[in-house]
């Protein structure tokens, strides 16, 4: 099984969308330009610890540091309260994690 790093964004993008459902039009373009600045450097992080060479320690440490810049980054739209900004984080992250779990769980 192989990461679709694509299809991951778009997931994390609809996760976004769904902790700012009321500001997704204000939201939409910005933070889609957001995560694909990160796709390389997600995709390497995913394909880093689905190929063992990252434990998951460090996979976690480098999703917290993702998360605090992603976030920093919404704060940037200033229509998103902090804690909308710090969920709509949290979903997005999680579902990078997720899918990264799903395909060591399948090789393993």
């Amino acid at each position: 099984m192989k990461l679709d790093i694509d299809e991951i964004l778009a997931d994390m993008l609809s996760a976004i969308k769904g902790t700012v459902a009321e500001n997704w039009k204000e939201v939409q373009s910005i933070a889609n330009q957001f995560l694909q600045n990160k796709k390389e450097r997600l995709d390497l992080l995913a394909e880093l610890r689905i190929n063992g060479d990252l434990n998951q320690e460090k996979f976690e440490s480098y999703l917290e540091d993702e998360k605090l810049v992603l976030e920093a980054e919404l704060h940037a739209i200033a229509i998103i309260s902090k804690a909308i900004a710090q969920k709509a984080t949290n979903a997005a992250i999680s579902v990078l994690e997720k899918a990264v779990k799903a395909i060591i769980s399948s090789v393993v």
